[in-house]
């Protein structure tokens, strides 16, 4: 009897997915007289017992934006710093205003657990901290989870911050396993090149849909980790659901930032900008890129752009002003408020990309 080979099946998802790119909110009728009546800020009651207020941006915790000096001007917004994990001591100097809106981060190296596990105190991690963030690049494993469950097991009174992930099914586990926000996003950011390298990730505007929707149903959250390119996209991201939206590129190049400065041919400044998986960062902190593994990140430069409190001026007001065409009062308000409609080119390109 001759055996036929049993041949794999390969799924396709026939769904459309989609990218911040790919729409447009839908303007509505609004009582708003102006922007300034809208609100910010959001007050939150997390699944394990905590509570924070405040506005849900935050810079993401790689190294040339999740600084110190960062953290000290976006804590006068009310905002979040994910700290680098490559932040050996939080100095005594920070303030209790700045510990607040400060997260402390981890990877799952032995020394990172160690501290988690163990002993946390040894680089000032001491109340009043609010968030740890675990961050991996591939959420997906049992090991990460098992990570998550210690941590809280461990850390009762911790908001703890779980990625990445992209799908609903993961969002939910991460969030049994004891996570209160779950980070969302593989592949999207401006240096990352994982989709590139390894052909894995997921559309963020319909990767923020269904994790946040899978989220909110058990109690948790979300944060929208990469993809926006500018404030629309940051306010699209919370039309879609997203209850914290973090952020990289848009805050790279900054006085703020750490990076190399250099001059153009013509003068121009530049900061250097690079991912946390990219060759820059693996001779940084690793001693190369391992054999068995590929860089999935780039070096880019960024234009200086002097210090972040102009950039945060343009992302604060563009959410407001979205929320004013939506005619949500608060940003809490702006999902329920958020028709989607789908273009083929969202942007007037005649005078270039600005």
């Amino acid at each position: 009897m001759k055996m036929i080979p049993r041949m794999s099946t390969v799924r396709i998802e026939e769904d459309v997915k989609l990218d911040y790119s790919d729409v447009l909110i839908r303007p509505k009728r609004s009582t708003l007289k102006s922007r300034k009546d809208v609100d910010l800020n959001r007050s939150f009651d997390f699944k394990n017992g905590q509570s924070w207020t405040g506005v849900p941006i935050v810079a993401s915790n790689m190294d040339t934006t999740g600084t110190l000096d960062m953290a000290s001007v976006l804590s006068e917004y009310h905002m979040i710093t994910c700290l680098s994990k490559h932040i050996e001591l939080i100095p005594d100097t920070c303030s209790i205003l700045q510990r607040k809106f400060m997260a402390l981060s981890f990877g799952m190296s032995k020394n990172d657990r160690a501290l988690l596990i163990n002993d946390p105190m040894e680089r000032g991690y001491t109340a009043p901290h609010q968030f740890f963030c675990l961050d991996v690049a591939n959420g997906y494993s049992e090991e990460f989870l098992d990570f998550v469950r210690q941590v809280r097991k461990k850390w009762r009174d911790k908001i703890i911050i779980a990625g990445n992930v992209v799908t609903a099914e993961m969002t939910e586990a991460l969030i049994l396993a004891g996570a209160d926000i779950v980070k969302v996003g593989i592949g999207p950011g401006s240096v990352c090149t994982t989709r590139k390298i390894t052909g894995v990730g997921y559309p963020q505007l319909s990767a923020v849909m269904e994790c946040a929707d899978a989220a909110h149903g058990i109690g948790g959250h979300i944060m929208a980790d990469g993809g926006c390119q500018c404030p629309g996209d940051v306010a699209k991201a919370f039309g879609a659901g997203a209850d914290f939206v973090m952020l990289g590129g848009i805050l790279a190049g900054h006085d703020e930032c750490t990076g190399d400065m250099v001059a153009g041919e013509d003068g121009t400044l530049y900061k250097t900008f690079y991912g946390m998986s990219s060759d820059t960062a693996m001779n940084k902190h690793s001693g190369g890129v391992a054999t068995y593994r590929a860089s999935e990140g780039k070096t880019v430069r960024v234009d200086y752009r002097g210090p972040v409190k102009n950039t945060i001026q343009q992302i604060l007001g563009g959410l407001r002003s979205a929320c004013t065409y939506t005619g949500a009062r608060t940003l809490k308000q702006l999902p329920k408020c958020t028709t989607f409609v789908r273009v083929k080119e969202q942007l007037n390109r005649v005078f270039g990309n600005e």
